[in-house]
């Protein structure tokens, strides 16, 4: 079954961090037909040497889609869409590396259940080498799981994830959502009656610094995270009081707790060792 990946880069994005994301992506067991690349405005001149270079040496595998002013992750997922010329196409951000059977793992999952719609996976998160993994996240396996967690809390390891085009088309596609376009599209899908799997183990090292759990807190994520949960509450995926209870937590967690807490907070009880 033939497959494209998809990513967007940025003017932050670190060419040497790609190198290793798209060795990755190039020496998987199952090797994609396609690799769509979305540059989310300007980039910096490493990484756009590297793009044309990638693009000069094989023009039948990179599909380089530049657009001209940064329109967040989410439009420029959206954007990339429409150049992915399979119906399957997998996810991952620059900064992250595959496990090299990865993608082979996830094709067999299509094929044998036809009606499955998107098939993601645990992650290892580590800091600056796969070989210091700081910690997993690991995430509901079956499709009855995964609608029951998407309730309280994101259901899928954005970067392990490969779905069909013309599932996520018909949930409306990638959309702007601060911060949270993956579970605004989850939830969305989820509406759309979509078949759900996540295979229970490690197919992605996902990059994290010793800042990244701090990042997760501020008025501006709360917001994000508050609307997200409303609109699942005015579409009854969730009812009255568990939307009550998930603005609670995340004021708590997001805007009251300082930094240092939120980040013990994260790892803690959001990621096991």
């Amino acid at each position: 079954m033939d497959y494209s990946f998809l990513t967007s880069v940025y003017k932050n994005t670190k060419a040497d961090e790609m190198r290793e994301c798209v060795k990755s992506m190039e020496e998987q067991t199952a090797k994609p037909e396609q690799i769509v690349i979305v540059l989310d405005g300007e980039v910096n001149a490493e990484l756009k040497e590297y793009i044309d270079l990638l693009q000069a040496t094989s023009p039948s595998l990179y599909t380089v889609v530049p657009l001209e002013q940064n329109v967040g992750l989410g439009n420029a997922l959206k954007a990339g869409m429409d150049y992915c010329r399979n119906e399957l196409v997998a996810r991952m951000d620059t900064d992250d590396i595959c496990v090299l059977d990865r993608c082979e793992k996830q094709l067999a999952c299509f094929e044998k259940d036809p009606e499955l719609s998107i098939v993601g996976a645990d992650i290892a998160e580590f800091d600056t080498s796969i070989d210091n993994i700081v910690s997993y996240r690991k995430v509901p396996s079956s499709h009855e799981e995964i609608c029951e967690y998407l309730k309280s809390r994101c259901p899928f390891n954005h970067m392990t994830v490969m779905f069909r085009k013309s599932e996520v088309i018909k949930a409306g596609n990638y959309q702007h959502w601060h911060y949270n376009e993956d579970s605004y599209l989850w939830a969305r899908m989820y509406l759309a009656s979509c078949k759900f799997l996540n295979i229970p183990e490690v197919l992605v090292y996902a990059r994290i610094d010793k800042d990244t759990f701090k990042r997760r807190g501020g008025y501006k994520y709360y917001v994000s995270e508050r609307d997200l949960f409303k609109f699942m509450y005015k579409n009854k995926i969730i009812g009255f009081w568990a939307y009550q209870k998930a603005k609670f937590i995340r004021f708590v967690v997001q805007v009251l707790m300082p930094n240092s807490v939120r980040q013990w907070f994260f790892k803690k009880f959001a990621r096991s060792k």
